[in-house]
């Protein structure tokens, strides 16, 4: 099926339409079809020090209770002989960008989630909602060796919902059955909802979840039946209503194509906590140039610099300044993000720290600052440096020193 089958004259959301698209342990799968000897082992992507974290976990892992979002530490306990691997979110984009014009090959309106899952709307396909799953499930199974699960419903929230019930079992020699596709049939919603947990309903965390289960409510039949007047002073009015719509299968949000990113962000967790601005300013440039140099593949610039901290007691607090023109240099970006950093009082220590640009543009609409017009060789020098790195890898060129206003702060280190 090309995208050419699609009806682009039908632009309404017909009943069963909505498929929700997710990736099987997107970061894992991606690792061992380049490591085929690990697979069938207990696989984690992550953070393997002290004060990492699990991102990603095989079927294997699973089975011993390993989960996205786990600390490291609480991940080898349960699975002592698990296998970690350093992410590689360059390799992953790569992927998932090819997966996305998969999906965009069945029909225009794709709304990525993130890397690994999407919101499709097929609603103007001449292929049945399910066929189009189990088409989608081939593809991306036969051109990138992933598999996928689909959920096929009428809204987003039951479309989502059923690709988590499509998805395989965890066991200790992998996944086990899994029907791949789900899908919650037009009319039988209400049916389909009424037994599940409350906690199913998006928005109902560990703290909602026990307000709810203080006054009878274990599952989302109960949830629908409940006055909605009394819902919402229990949980608050916003909330309250739209746990309600969902739980009487009400979603009137349409998949929104999503054609650019919104922004590019790099973040680092450290093994121990920072506590002085020049330690901390030191790894800025080097987020600094990580970010920069995403944008200069991406062909995009952007004009609000973002920095995120996170203290080592797990409080976060961002930072950010709106630039008078867009950048995709490195120099500028890392003394603007060190000048936010400079406003921040780091020495109860910070755990992770972050760098990100918004506003994005296309690189051909950028308008040159009288900075830029007046310092042309940074320019030069980070094309220079791309170009490098294209040929011999990422790693063989480095920054070095710390950004402190001028070209003499910012250096590069040539890799032995």
């Amino acid at each position: 099926m090309t995208v050419e089958d699609f009806s682009s004259g039908s632009r309404q959301t017909q009943s069963g339409s909505i498929l929700h698209v997710d990736m099987d342990a997107f970061f894992v799968s991606v690792e061992i079809l380049r490591r085929p000897e690990l697979r069938g082992l207990p696989v984690a992507v992550g953070g393997s020090g002290s004060r990492g974290v699990v991102a990603s976990a095989s079927y294997e892992a699973r089975a011993y209770g390993v989960s996205s979002a786990m600390p490291s530490g609480q991940a080898r306990r349960l699975c002592p002989e698990i296998v970690f691997l350093p992410g590689d979110h360059e390799l992953y984009s790569e992927v998932s960008g090819r997966i996305m014009g998969i999906l965009r090959s069945f029909t225009p309106l794709v709304e990525p989630l993130s890397v690994d899952e999407a919101f499709l709307d097929v609603s103007g396909a001449h292929r049945p909602p399910v066929e189009i799953g189990h088409l989608i499930r081939k593809q991306v199974r036969t051109e990138e060796g992933i598999n996928c699960a689909v959920g096929v419903a009428a809204v987003k929230f039951l479309a989502k919902l059923g690709s988590k019930l499509a998805k395989p079992e965890p066991t200790p020699s992998g996944p086990s059955g899994g029907a791949g596709v789900f899908e919650v049939p037009v009319g039988e919603e209400l049916a389909f909802l009424s037994p599940r947990p409350v906690s199913d309903i998006w928005g109902v965390g560990p703290a909602t979840l026990a307000h709810l289960n203080r006054v009878g409510i274990a599952t989302i039949g109960e949830l629908a039946d409940f006055p909605l007047e009394r819902l919402e002073g229990i949980v608050g009015k916003a909330h309250g209503r739209h746990m309600h719509n969902l739980a009487n299968a009400i979603d009137p949000r349409p998949v929104i194509p999503e054609t650019a990113a919104k922004s590019i962000s790099h973040e680092k967790t450290f093994a121990r906590d920072l506590h002085t601005q020049e330690d901390l300013g030191a790894e800025l440039v080097a987020l600094s140039d990580s970010v920069a140099s995403r944008l200069r593949a991406a062909g995009v610039a952007g004009r609000t610099v973002i920095i995120k901290i996170r203290f080592g007691d797990f409080s976060t607090i961002t930072r950010s300044h709106t630039l008078a023109s867009s950048v995709d240099s490195g120099v500028v970006l890392a003394r603007e993000a060190k000048r936010l950093l400079g406003s921040v009082d780091v020495a109860p220590g910070v755990r992770l720290i972050g760098v990100g640009v918004s506003d994005l543009e296309d690189h051909g609409q950028r308008q040159l600052s009288l900075e830029d017009a007046s310092t042309p060789s940074w320019h030069d020098v980070d094309r220079a440096v791309d170009r490098i790195r294209d040929r011999f890898g990422s790693e063989v060129i480095q920054t070095g020193g710390a950004a402190d206003g001028g070209p003499r702060g910012m250096g590069w280190s040539r890799q032995k």
